[in-house]
Formats: C-alpha cells, sequence, structure tokens
C-alpha cells in the first residue's frame, strides 16, 4: 500500500472517529436518553458502514441531526417528555439558587 494511501485511510478513520464521537456526545444530551440508547445507535451505526463500507456522514448525515433523530426513534415518548419536565424543574432550581447566592452575596 502506497504511504498516501495510510495518510488517507489515517484521515479517513479519524474523521469517522470524530463523526461517532460527536454522536455519542450530542445523543447523551438529549432527553430520556440512557447508555443503552447511545450503545444501540453506535452499533447499528457501526454495522451499517461495516456492512456497506460508508463513511457515518454519508449514510447518516450530520451527527447532531442524526442525534436527535435516533432519539425520537429510540426513547419512548413518555420517557423523553418526563425528562424534558425534570431538567426544566433541575434549571429552575439552579436559578433560583444563584439568585439567592447573589441576593445573600455569595
Amino acid at each position: 500500500m502506497a504511504k498516501k494511501d495510510k495518510t488517507t485511510d489515517a484521515a479517513r478513520e479519524k474523521d469517522r472517529e470524530k463523526w461517532m464521537a460527536r454522536l455519542q456526545v450530542r445523543l447523551a444530551m438529549q432527553p430520556g436518553v440512557d447508555r443503552a440508547v447511545v450503545l444501540q445507535a453506535v452499533k447499528d451505526v457501526t454495522a451499517h458502514c461495516a456492512a456497506t463500507g460508508e463513511h457515518p456522514r454519508a449514510a447518516f448525515g450530520d451527527p447532531d441531526a442524526y442525534a436527535v433523530q435516533t432519539a425520537a426513534r429510540l426513547v419512548p415518548a413518555d420517557r423523553a417528555t418526563r425528562a424534558r419536565r425534570h431538567d426544566g424543574m433541575v434549571n429552575a432550581l439552579g436559578s433560583a439558587l444563584k439568585r439567592a447566592g447573589d441576593v445573600a452575596g455569595l
């Protein structure tokens, strides 16, 4: 194999790894997503790319958009709704505590 081919392969593999890492981070940020959902998504993408030889970006597009689509597909709607409600309450509490700390001079 020529040196250029090895360099190209290495760059392609690094880009694939970056795409997968971005997918995992963005997916983990979606409401209701747990470890099992992230692992299933990684397994699905990896299997597809291994079978077809496609790069994940060519097969699935932008990792951020695919994370949103994957969460919508793999997370039950009621669990996502509960997670959004919980996140909203935690954010409101954090905001209230910050304001109280600011008022108290903490």
